[in-house]
């Protein structure tokens, strides 16, 4: 059982795993890149944004307008755990 667990739970990557450490409170995605030092915007988006959203670690403040330009981000419970097993 405990094998079919870990399969199922998502795996961090060292991006997704500086993501969360990063994020304090809620933060708009210039904040977090800026936290995080990175200025390609794309980048960001497909290797830290995306794949902690499609794990549940973190939310949208605004998630009926993923676009908006008052869009923050935050941690979730599971995100807020998973920061604390690393």
């Amino acid at each position: 059982m405990r094998a079919l667990e870990q399969s199922l739970t998502p795996q961090v990557t060292p991006q997704v795993g500086e993501l969360l450490a990063a994020l304090k409170g809620e933060m708009s995605r210039e904040a977090i890149q800026s936290a995080l030092q990175l200025q390609e915007r794309k980048s960001f988006r497909e290797r830290y944004l995306q794949p902690a959203l499609n794990a549940g670690w973190i939310e949208m403040t605004l998630p009926d307008k993923p676009n908006s330009r008052l869009q923050k981000y935050r941690l979730t419970a599971e995100g807020a755990a998973q920061r604390r097993q690393q």
